[in-house]
């Protein structure tokens, strides 16, 4: 199983952009999905989660409001749209693939990861 992030990029506080990450193989509906990201000089961090069907999402309280998670099954895509973005919200996004029931708000609940994507906010 391969997962591609992309979406990344420079976009001003305030702005908008839509991560996308792609997973490889035939299984995609059966993982949970999640965002992580880690921003210069910290820990990576949970950032949102999607259930296998889509009709379940958690979000840190730190985006709640502004990200939202979503994913296309039919497509193998999770997404995570952000809205409002502010320069604290930079960071390098991850994207992650859950194979088993567990904690998908912490690292260890997660099997595959995607290389990451540069977000940067500036002010």
């Amino acid at each position: 199983v391969q997962l591609q992030a992309s979406g990344g990029g420079l976009v001003q506080a305030g702005g908008s952009l839509r991560l996308s990450c792609a997973v490889s193989g035939r299984t995609f509906s059966s993982y949970g999905m999640g965002w992580f990201r880690r921003a210069p000089g910290k820990e990576r961090e949970f950032v949102g989660t999607i259930s296998r069907s889509g009709d379940s999402t958690n979000v840190a309280d730190s985006v709640k409001g502004r990200f939202r998670i979503s994913r296309d099954n039919a497509q193998n895509t999770v997404y995570l749209q952000m809205n409002s973005l502010k320069p604290e919200d930079t960071a390098v996004y991850y994207c992650a693939a859950a194979r088993y029931p567990g904690d998908w708000t912490r690292i260890t609940g997660y099997y595959y990861w995607g290389q990451g994507t540069l977000v940067t906010v500036s002010s």
